[in-house]
């Protein structure tokens, strides 16, 4: 694609020499210089055109140049020709970058998928391809490694990291009977598994599929002059034969195929088109796909997921609850801080990124899926799941019990502590919302869209989230099919929804979406490749302005199309009546080519940034 752009660039470059110096030279050489561009560009028009007619029976605004080309050439009118050969490709050059298809990146998911499996036999264990793994095998995970297939583990114990599945940036604990995904990793511990189903049949692979099917079901927009295009021709072809047959002058024909050409119907799109990609750019948005902004200017509703997108995607300290009367608060952050710093599982790391003073600490032992036991500053610590202090005989606490009770029904991750033997306190991890989602989605409700939150997370963290950012709708524990199938029925309806993601488990519901959008700084380069659009400093506030842009682009085209329209009929009425020559005709007709890029420009220069960002609006979620 590259080198026919290169190429077509420097046919254009040298025909637009070639026309300089005809207009100016005209009668002064022996051969007219546009020859060069009428043959080096009308070549291609004409072969396209005939193509189209005769291999494909399909009519486009190309034939009807080719008959302008070839009529001019025929009455010696060289100049026209050349001149109406070079707009309608820098035409076609314009409108071919803005919509070339990006690639879908299926390649880098299909990445994801285990390469290898360590399969366990009578004879022990083996290493085997991915793609061999066949329902009831039993596996062997160790730490860092890929779950190989979709299965349920019989043996040990491990911390799974299921975000390219569920989104969830919180590590799972596993123990025996607890179900693993494909494509998920095994941060901690050694998992024996049994497989449930063949590798051609995990979750990843059915990600695949659902990517492929979405991507192939996404129709391109035709451009208006081709929708047209057989109404023009017949129509040019009308009235350029009932000129002729009434006046007996051929350059009158001649003149009514020129102005009829749709130069200005083709750019009256891609120049509006790319300058609003243009100021999309400079607002830090990458507009991947050329029919974005009119599929955006129809959106009826916006669908959000949750983690790395409306929140941070990453797990941090979200509250910390001491009973003082126990023990000072200081002291409690610092025994937890201390203890936790020596734990290689995510969660303790999450822990030991707090605030606080580093005690020594004498003796650690973790408990994988459970908790942690240390000795610090002689005190003796202990940190993890309720179940896990009840069952070390830890002394019941009922304030600290009440307030978590209060903590686990806002969805967030739970660690109860205990000092000397007596439960003291507890701390929650969560993924906090971003600053601006509860404003960003106030903004958009107020250019009349719907809002959705579709989430792979547990059902208590979503509804918080939702009712933080009053989003209309929410969908909890997704999985990547469950996305794309809540995201399908509410399509089904006649309803055009944009999908904002930023996961790999993101990519078949941003595919499946009317639009989808994608976190680039956060975001996987599975769900940027599947995306129309990339938010590349992950700034949810350019959504609203993004909408904005969308729809005045909408109406900058509708008006470069009248405006286009208006001058090709002015033009044509002159040329029936003989007063405009091919020539002239020709320039005449193209001020409208000059009318909409002008037009058109005005959209670089659109706000996109209102003073939304200023409303008050509730706390985005603790």
């Amino acid at each position: 694609m590259l080198w026919i752009c290169s190429a077509t660039v420097w046919k254009l470059t040298v025909s637009a020499g070639c026309l300089i110096l005809s207009f100016f030279m005209k009668g002064r050489l022996p051969v007219d210089p546009a020859w060069v561009p009428a043959l080096l560009l009308g070549s291609g028009i004409v072969k396209e055109a005939l193509e189209g007619l005769f291999l494909r029976f399909d009519i486009k605004a190309d034939l009807l140049v080719a008959l302008a080309l070839a009529a001019s050439l025929c009455t010696g009118e060289v100049f026209a020709a050349g001149e109406v050969a070079f707009i309608m490709t820098l035409g076609e050059l314009l409108e071919e970058k803005t919509t070339e298809k990006a690639r879908s990146g299926i390649e880098r998911l299909l990445s994801l998928m285990p390469v290898t499996a360590r399969l366990i036999g009578a004879e022990g264990e083996r290493i085997i391809a991915g793609d061999q793994v066949r329902k009831g095998d039993l596996l062997r995970v160790l730490a860092g490694e890929t779950i190989p297939a979709d299965g349920v583990v019989v043996r040990g114990c491990g911390t799974v990291d299921e975000s390219v599945i569920t989104g969830e940036p919180i590590p799972v604990d596993k123990a025996p009977g607890a179900r693993l995904s494909s494509g998920s990793v095994n941060q901690f511990g050694v998992l024996e598994m049994e497989a449930m189903a063949d590798a051609s049949d995990s979750t990843i692979s059915r990600m695949v599929r659902l990517v492929k099917e979405a991507d192939a079901g996404k129709s391109k927009i035709v451009g208006i002059a081709d929708r047209w295009a057989t109404w023009i021709v017949v129509a040019a072809l009308i009235t350029a034969g009932i000129a002729w047959i009434v006046t007996g002058e051929a350059l009158r024909a001649v003149s009514v195929l020129v102005v009829f050409c749709p130069c200005s119907l083709v750019l009256a799109t891609p120049t509006a088109i790319m300058a609003a990609i243009g100021n999309a750019s400079r607002h830090g948005i990458l507009i991947r796909n050329g029919d974005f902004f009119d599929r955006m200017a129809l959106v009826d509703a916006i669908a959000f997921d949750k983690t790395g997108t409306l929140s941070a995607g990453k797990p941090g300290v979200a509250e910390i609850f001491c009973d003082e009367s126990r023990l000072p608060r200081a002291d409690f952050v610092n025994f937890l801080l201390s203890a936790e710093s020596r734990s290689e599982h995510p969660l303790g790391k999450a822990v030991a990124r707090m605030e606080g003073t580093h005690l020594p600490v004498e003796s650690f032992e973790l408990f994988p899926g459970n908790g942690i036991a240390a000795e610090v500053a002689g005190h003796r610590v202990l940190a993890g799941r309720p179940v896990f202090l009840k069952t070390r005989g830890m002394r019941e606490n009922p304030l600290v019990e009440r307030h978590a009770s209060a903590a686990a029904e806002r969805g967030e991750t739970l660690i109860l502590a205990a000092v000397d033997g007596t439960v003291c306190g507890f701390l929650t991890l969560a993924d906090r919302l971003r600053p601006d989602s509860g404003r960003v989605v106030n903004a958009l409700k107020e250019i009349g869209l719907k809002t959705l939150l579709i989430s792979g997370d547990h059902e208590k963290a979503v509804a918080a989230a939702a009712r933080s950012c009053s989003i209309d709708e929410y969908h909890a524990e997704c999985t990547p099919e469950e996305k794309t199938r809540i995201i399908a029925a509410f399509q089904e309806n006649g309803k055009k929804l944009c999908m904002i993601g930023d996961g790999v488990n993101d990519a078949p519901a941003l595919k499946t979406a009317f639009l989808g959008i994608s976190m680039g700084g956060a975001g996987s380069d599975i769900a940027i490749e599947a995306s129309d659009a990339v938010l590349i400093h992950d700034d949810l506030g350019k959504i609203a302005g993004l909408f904005r842009l969308a729809r005045r682009t909408l109406r900058t085209i509708q008006w470069n199309l009248s405006l286009s329209m208006l001058i090709n009929f002015a033009a044509l009425f002159f040329a029936v009546l003989g007063l405009l020559p091919p020539v002239w005709g020709a320039l005449v007709h193209n001020c409208g080519s000059v009318a909409v890029v002008l037009n058109s420009t005005r959209l670089l220069k659109f706000p996109m940034e209102k003073n939304w960002r200023t409303a008050p609006h509730s706390p985005p979620g603790e």
